[in-house]
């Protein structure tokens, strides 16, 4: 072969590398955010729960408006799923605080995607 077609070889080689460590990057980035994104949806829904357990008379199973005792399993919530894992912690009567760590690790390549949601006393304004 002439040089001018080693040349043009070696220069497709390098091109198709570089596609093809662009796309396998932008593969991995699309599914830390895709994770990002089921974790905020998993704790959204948990702090639904949440909410309708404190509002929830104690007769019918709720907290009668108080999050005192909450837990995961009184929510029938999994601690963790194909998303990641959560947790919730009462901080006092009137507020929790929902962990989830993802299963993708994020940017850093050593931390997995974490999210953190708190709920309070919600304001009803009549």
């Amino acid at each position: 072969m002439g040089q001018t077609q080693i040349l043009m070889l070696v220069l497709a080689i390098i091109v198709i590398g570089i596609s093809v460590a662009g796309g396998i990057t932008m593969f991995n980035m699309s599914a830390v955010t895709a994770n990002r994104d089921a974790v905020v949806a998993d704790s959204q829904a948990l702090a639904s729960t949440a909410m309708q357990y404190y509002k929830k008379p104690t007769e019918m199973g709720g907290g009668n408006r108080t999050f005192t005792g909450l837990t995961l399993d009184k929510l029938n919530w999994p601690a963790s799923n194909v998303n990641g894992s959560y947790t919730l912690t009462v901080v006092d009567a009137q507020n929790i605080t929902i962990n989830g760590a993802g299963v993708e690790t994020g940017v850093s390549c050593s931390m997995p995607v974490n999210g953190t949601t708190g709920i309070g006393t919600p304001t009803i304004i009549p």
